[in-house]
């Protein structure tokens, strides 16, 4: 049976792409908090993150990718706004530079939202 409600626990389980330094981000960690939600954190700002890792959070978004952009950050405006990027390179940019994704991204299975606002959590939940 533990086997079970391991698997389980897996299946329902909430990834966060989270930046503690932004409000927001914290804000859906709360309201996950709040709604007793278990979850796991992940600081990708920290860590990083790959192509593969944005082109699979891209998908369950259902988006494009400089949807995912923050348009308005120094580093966008001074070397990428005015040009014409292919979505690849858009993605390859975005893992160069994790500081221009939206956040918090929070998936759970294989849905996923830009928690902005916070109550968009409750679309996949």
């Amino acid at each position: 049976m533990c086997v079970f409600t391991n698997f389980l626990f897996f299946l329902i389980m909430i990834t966060v792409y989270h930046n503690p330094r932004c409000s927001k981000s914290r804000d859906g960690i709360c309201f996950l908090d709040e709604l007793n939600e278990h979850y796991e954190v992940i600081k990708y700002l920290d860590e990083g993150i790959s192509i593969d890792v944005l082109t699979d959070l891209i998908a369950k978004l259902n988006i494009k990718p400089i949807e995912l952009v923050r348009v308005k950050e120094k580093i966008w405006i001074d070397n990428f706004k005015n040009k014409i990027l292919t979505d690849t390179e858009i993605i390859q940019i975005m893992s160069e530079n994790p500081k221009l994704i939206e956040r918090p991204i929070v998936i759970k299975n294989n849905k996923a939202v830009i928690a902005r606002p916070t109550e968009k959590i409750k679309e996949i939940i």
